[in-house]
């Protein structure tokens, strides 16, 4: 006898709860914060690049999950993949076959990066740091790990070892042996290279921190240099992968550069499942799968499972078909160069950068002197105030979701769903030309939220 469990009745009775049940027992600190903020919201469904309440208002998704919901929520291909999977009654993870659907997404990854030839499938994009970590350092012999500062690599021990932000850091070594170099100064990465102890470089093209990205021609020249020194570069594309930043890959931008090793994850699955992969040379997988007896010495228990590849298998083909790259790249230009349009008219607005579907919109000291006076106290209370005091009125005012880009940056950044199209752009600017209207004439609305954060800061200090 089975017995019934109907989800649906269950949302509907206990929906409510959401915040309370968050509160009891998981992170209580996230009600509190969205709560402080008024990003309380209760979302009721949501499609594309839309949220909608219960009200019936729509929200516009500029954050896409941190980047996961590349493809939007609930692209009918993907949902039609993972149904497809589930009634197929596959005999998955068996552990001890050869299964097809990890085959054929590996398959069609390594065809967007020929110089790279095989794939590890783990869960998460941690997980794909991990692994190139180990396997960088196993194949080399070496102990050591190369970053950049301000980078953002994952938050589990080992990744938390090449994570460039202190607050993340704090209170949890020892880590594994790192060193922290500038994005883009090839001395210093020459200096810790002659130590003789350096496995690898890992890198983000574009770090998702602050969005900066790497000057040209360093990722090319960083790769000559760990080759000399048989080290490897890893290149971190968590979030700058699979179509983000205007190439199927971000390291892409720049001519030359072929990564011994690159890290997915995110988007790769259209937001349904966790997933990862690690893609590298083939020499390295097979030194560190160098005998049957070491077949299992780098696993996952869920990894390849048939519900992420048939997720992989379907995003890509949307990819291809929808031309998703390419309209990252056009509607990218679009909302960027718009945005950058405003730096002459705003004296608070001080940079504009990215590429493709991720820029980051920074804020900076202001020339004015009743300005500059407002800015001061907030910077003295705590920096990324400024920040936050965009990002709330554009979602409470304008209905639009977006973030700011780390701790203590006066940095928003805008990751959108790679399917906004010109209608979106419009809704963007016009909605940030408001709020910075606002911000500029000197009236309360804004500066009096200001003095709420100023209170919370002050309080959590």
């Amino acid at each position: 006898m089975t017995t019934e469990f109907d989800l649906g009745r269950l949302l509907s009775e206990r929906g409510a709860e959401r915040y309370e049940l968050h509160t009891r027992y998981l992170n209580h600190q996230l009600p509190r914060m969205l709560h402080t903020i008024g990003f309380d919201k209760v979302y009721e469904r949501a499609e594309g690049a839309y949220f909608w309440d219960a009200d019936g208002d729509d929200y516009l998704d500029m954050l896409a999950g941190f980047g996961v919901m590349g493809l939007g929520r609930h692209h009918p291909v993907v949902r039609k993949a993972l149904h497809d999977v589930l009634d197929a009654s596959l005999a998955d993870l068996t552990r001890f076959d050869c299964q097809p659907l990890p085959g054929l997404l590996a398959e069609k990854l390594l065809a967007h990066s020929p110089h790279l030839d095989r794939v590890f499938f783990g869960n998460s994009g941690t997980e794909a740091v991990e692994t190139a970590l180990k396997f960088a350092r196993f194949v080399t012999g070496k102990p050591r790990v190369l970053y950049c500062d301000h980078a953002f690599h994952g938050l589990t021990t080992g990744s938390l070892s090449v994570n460039g932000e202190s607050g993340f850091r704090d209170g949890f070594a020892p880590l594994l042996p790192d060193t922290a170099v500038p994005l883009g100064d090839l001395d210093a990465l020459a200096r810790e290279l002659t130590k003789g102890d350096v496995a690898a470089l890992i890198v983000e093209p574009i770090q998702g921190k602050g969005v900066h990205e790497a000057p040209p021609g360093y990722l090319r020249a960083a790769q000559e240099l760990l080759h000399q020194h048989k080290a490897l570069l890893i290149a971190d594309e968590v979030q700058t992968g699979l179509g983000r930043t205007g190439d199927f890959y971000a390291y892409q931008h720049e001519d030359g550069v072929e990564p011994d090793l690159v890290c997915l994850a995110k988007a790769l699955s259209g937001g349904y499942v966790p997933v990862g992969a690690t893609l590298g040379k083939d020499w390295i997988f097979k030194k560190v799968y160098s005998s049957m007896d070491r077949v299992l010495v780098h696993s996952a228990s869920f990894g390849s499972n048939a519900q992420a590849m048939a997720a992989g298998l379907a995003v890509l083909s949307v990819m291809e078909n929808e031309q998703i790259v390419a309209n990252a790249r056009a509607t990218g230009e679009l909302l960027k160069s718009r945005i950058a349009a405003l730096t002459d008219k705003y004296e608070l607005l001080a940079d504009v950068r990215g590429r493709g579907l991720m820029i980051g919109i920074e804020f900076g000291r202001p020339n004015s002197l009743k300005l500059r006076g407002r800015w001061t106290m907030l910077q003295a209370a705590r920096k990324g105030l400024f920040a936050q005091m965009v990002v709330v009125p554009l979602l409470r005012r304008h209905r639009i979701l977006t973030q700011v880009s780390g701790d203590h940056l006066e940095v928003i950044k805008l990751i959108p769903p790679l399917i906004i199209g010109e209608r979106e752009v419009d809704r963007f600017v016009d909605a940030f030309t408001d709020v910075m209207d606002d911000a500029h004439s000197g009236g309360g609305l804004m500066w009096d939220f200001g003095k709420t954060l100023i209170k919370q800061a002050v309080a959590n200090r």
